[in-house]
């Protein structure tokens, strides 16, 4: 054999041999991904009529061979969010299916394809939505329809009272919820200003122009006179997003809350809220709801809005290893297993609360 195909043969065979490390690394991590997300609990796609449309939704069952089970039915914050909040409700619905339950979400209308448009909605028509849910849900011979609990975080603390005095349900689990809408969107600018470092100036020219934007919604004005109230600028309002503000703005739980008087309730809190005044969220809830002792509150100091490790938010890098490699480890210490204590100690009871 000539001496230069030998070298060739050779440089060959060192560079597959270099190559190798790399695809057992490869491999490995891949197989680490694929892991991670691999949940104990069955998942199906299913479909629940309302108001002569069809929900898109989710159901996730626990491995435990047992025949029924309690539900937790989850109602999402604002935003066109999809049934699994983009896989980010399965480390929760881990939880709950270890607790022995299952879990129910379904696409908002018009995300993924759904039918409708959830910008057409008030916090009313999203509790009659989550009611008829139920009803469905109770109807099904794998679920008991006495152990059906909601789960909401943000914008659904306004639709999660509405729907308790709509329909029974075993308890309630309150994540970062707001009181009042108009309170929440002050309190929710003032506080990016101040973690922006904002200038006197650009502080008194936004809340200047919040006022304005109040004003022409006190006045029920249309997206056209938004427009042209702005110079002509929609600043990223769309038409519909308008409507949806117009409709909803004048929100308020206070009221609703009572009918969550003697259901157990698990209000959750984050440390680094900038969406929402948590002092105030837990001031009303404990003013309509302490009384007979049926609420509980867990606060999580090193979580953001969405109970995401704050340190985790804020790093790109951090939060996109931690989705592909330890998506559990995305929430804040303790938060996991403090919803699946909840649902353990509480949600076992007989009838549902009424």
């Amino acid at each position: 054999m000539r001496p230069e195909i030998r070298l060739r043969r050779r440089g060959l065979r060192i560079a597959v041999w270099s190559v190798v490390p790399l695809l057992v690394v490869a491999v490995g991590l891949v197989g680490v991904v694929l892991w991670q997300h691999s949940y104990d609990m069955d998942q199906r796609r299913v479909s629940i009529r309302h108001g002569g449309h069809t929900l898109n939704g989710v159901l996730t069952t626990p491995k435990d061979g047992r025949e029924r089970h309690g539900l937790v039915v989850y109602v999402h914050g604002d935003g066109p969010v999809d049934a699994t909040h983009d896989d980010g409700y399965r480390p929760m619905w881990e939880a709950n299916a270890k607790a022995g339950y299952a879990s129910l979400s379904w696409d908002k209308p018009g995300v993924a394809g759904a039918p409708g448009n959830w910008l057409d909605q008030s916090m009313d028509d999203r509790a009659e939505e989550t009611a008829a849910a139920i009803a469905w849900a109770r109807a099904r011979p794998d679920i008991d329809g006495d152990r059906i609990g909601l789960w909401g975080a943000s914008q659904a603390g306004w639709v999660l009272p509405k729907v308790a005095a709509r329909t029974p349900v075993s308890f309630v689990i309150a994540v970062s919820p707001a009181i009042n809408w108009l309170r929440q969107g002050r309190y929710h600018l003032l506080a990016r200003l101040s973690a922006d470092g904002a200038s006197a100036a650009r502080a008194d020219s936004e809340i200047a122009e919040s006022d304005a934007t109040r004003r022409l919604l006190s006045r029920h004005a249309t997206f056209e006179e938004y427009v042209a109230a702005r110079g002509g600028d929609a600043d990223g309002m769309t038409a519909d997003r308008w409507g949806f503000i117009s409709r909803n703005h004048t929100a308020d739980a206070t009221h609703d809350l009572r009918a969550l008087r003697g259901v157990p309730v698990l209000l959750t809190l984050a440390g680094h809220d900038l969406n929402v005044d948590t002092a105030d969220t837990e001031r009303v809830y404990r003013e309509v709801l302490d009384a007979d002792g049926a609420l509980t509150v867990e606060r999580y100091p090193d979580a953001s809005h969405s109970l995401l490790r704050r340190s985790v938010e804020r790093s790109d890098s951090k939060l996109t290893l931690t989705v592909l490699f330890a998506p559990r480890s995305l929430f804040a210490h303790g938060y996991l297993d403090g919803q699946r204590r909840f649902l353990t100690e509480h949600g076992q009871g007989g009838q549902a609360a009424r």
